[in-house]
């Protein structure tokens, strides 16, 4: 039986996701004027990426207006808890990576509890093939291309680059490793990796008593929206928690994993996912840049105003000008411009 808080959540969710669709329609009118370098950042809106007429299968192409010649691209997955949230909330992240000369292919995906895994995974696939296949007319150099996202988009885009590289049973994960795609690099943010055992965060006893009851219910949430009823069989899905894939042996057959960058606070819950990902790719030999921030919370990283945001899109616009393009003096003429930070911010 369904106890009251847990109950609640899902209304509550849905009410939290409505408000901050609506909010991005009137804050993102205004925003991409206010904020100097997203002047020169233009969108190309509601794209299909499937054929289905779904709102969930659309995408938004972000790219400097002045940008000539193929660019280096990101898959962009946003996150919100598997059941909230869209590629509209989740703007930001596109027009500041837009802003330092990257093409931006910002998703949708179907959300839970209604559309349980594997539903967002095959998405997230079905729109990292269709750039594949159709980038080129929009400017995209997909021997440059790299897979970021946030929270539930953290989990889904480690899970894309495991099968990416990984053969895997399931049948919808075929063609996406058989492709043999370049993927320049992975920066999966403060994700939750981990759906099996959800209760790992609080078992301690010291643990239980520090978390608030709220986030105990997200962290629940969480893993409910994904796999549903399902959450008690979660081993039977092993893609759903691509951290412990990681955390196994290369399987026959693998090819090596691109270089990977993550963050996160030290006030996130999801620290130990981070720490747990970082610890598991340093043993397979994978390159993984960790950013820990001191008494930062979940998703820190839209407080643009911060020191810590700032530090934190510093450091992965470094990660990034190194493995998309390499060092400035080699890279090729359609390199994005960079731009300081100061100017990147700059309103």
């Amino acid at each position: 039986m369904a106890r009251p808080r847990d109950s609640i959540m899902p209304l509550v969710r849905n009410g939290v996701d409505k408000a901050a669709n609506r909010l991005s329609q009137l804050g993102y009118g205004v925003l991409p004027w206010v904020v100097q370098s997203w002047r020169r950042v233009q969108v190309e809106h509601n794209i299909p990426y499937r054929n289905t007429g779904r709102r969930s299968h659309l995408l938004d192409i972000y790219r400097l207006r002045d940008a000539v010649g193929s660019l280096p691209t990101i898959v962009y997955i946003h996150g919100g808890a598997f059941s909230m949230m869209s590629k509209d909330t989740h703007r930001i992240m596109a027009y500041v990576l837009a802003a330092q000369g990257y093409q931006v292919f910002n998703i949708n995906y179907r959300l839970g509890p209604v559309h349980t895994y594997p539903k967002p995974l095959k998405d997230a696939i079905a729109a990292f093939e269709w750039v594949l296949d159709n980038g080129a007319k929009y400017g995209t150099d997909t021997e440059r291309l790299a897979i970021i996202g946030e929270s539930a988009g953290a989990n889904l885009t480690a899970a894309l680059a495991y099968c990416a590289t990984h053969p895997r049973p399931e049948p919808f994960t075929k063609s996406v490793f058989e492709r043999d795609a370049k993927v320049a690099c992975v920066a999966p943010l403060y994700g939750l990796l981990d759906v099996h055992d959800v209760r790992r965060f609080w078992r301690d006893p010291d643990k239980s008593r520090r978390m608030a009851g709220w986030i105990k219910g997200e962290i629940r949430g969480t893993a409910y929206s994904y796999l549903g009823r399902r959450v008690k069989r979660a081993l039977q899905f092993p893609l759903a928690s691509p951290l412990r894939l990681f955390e196994r042996d290369a399987v026959s057959g693998s090819r090596p994993l691109p270089p990977f960058f993550t963050t996160v606070g030290t006030a996130d819950p999801l620290l130990g996912d981070t720490i747990r990902l970082n610890d598991a790719l340093a043993k397979r030999g994978t390159e993984c840049e960790m950013h820990v921030f001191r008494g930062e919370i979940h998703a820190f990283n839209v407080l643009l105003w911060r020191a810590a945001a700032r530090e934190q899109w510093g450091a992965l616009f470094d990660f990034l000008e190194k493995h998309m393009h390499g060092a400035a003096a080699d890279a090729p003429a359609a390199a994005p411009h960079y731009v300081s930070l100061a100017e990147t911010f700059a309103e």
